[in-house]
Formats: structure tokens, C-alpha cells, sequence
């Protein structure tokens, strides 16, 4: 089994954090439409990359300690 890479684990959750950020200001400066499931989308990018992003940064320490 291939060993997880924790720099893609930290790249993936920055960006999803970005999008997460970014799509709740277009929003607001009315690029986007502001609809329900466009705010549910920004929240799941923003909660699922700081979950990404821990992981990653849990692996890294791991991989350091060990």
C-alpha cells in the first residue's frame, strides 16, 4: 500500500479552505447569486478542508516523529 503524503493532504485542504473562502465573498459582492445549496457547498469546502488540512498536518508530524 502506497504511503500517505501529507503535502497533498495539506494542498487539497488549503484549497478547499480558499474556495471556501472565496465563494461566500463572491456571494456577497453579488457575482454569484446567493442560493441555499451554493452557501451549503462554501460550508462543506471550508468544514471538509479544515479536516483535510489537520489530517495533513497530522500525518507531517507523524512521518517526523517516527
Amino acid at each position: 500500500m502506497k504511503a500517505l503524503n501529507p503535502y497533498r493532504w495539506l494542498l487539497v485542504g488549503g484549497g478547499l479552505l480558499v474556495v471556501g473562502a472565496v465563494l461566500p465573498f463572491l456571494m456577497v459582492i453579488r457575482v454569484l447569486e446567493p442560493t441555499f445549496l451554493l452557501s451549503f457547498i462554501s460550508f462543506g469546502a471550508t468544514a471538509s478542508g479544515f479536516l483535510t488540512g489537520f489530517l495533513g498536518l497530522a500525518l507531517y508530524g507523524f512521518r517526523m516523529r517516527g
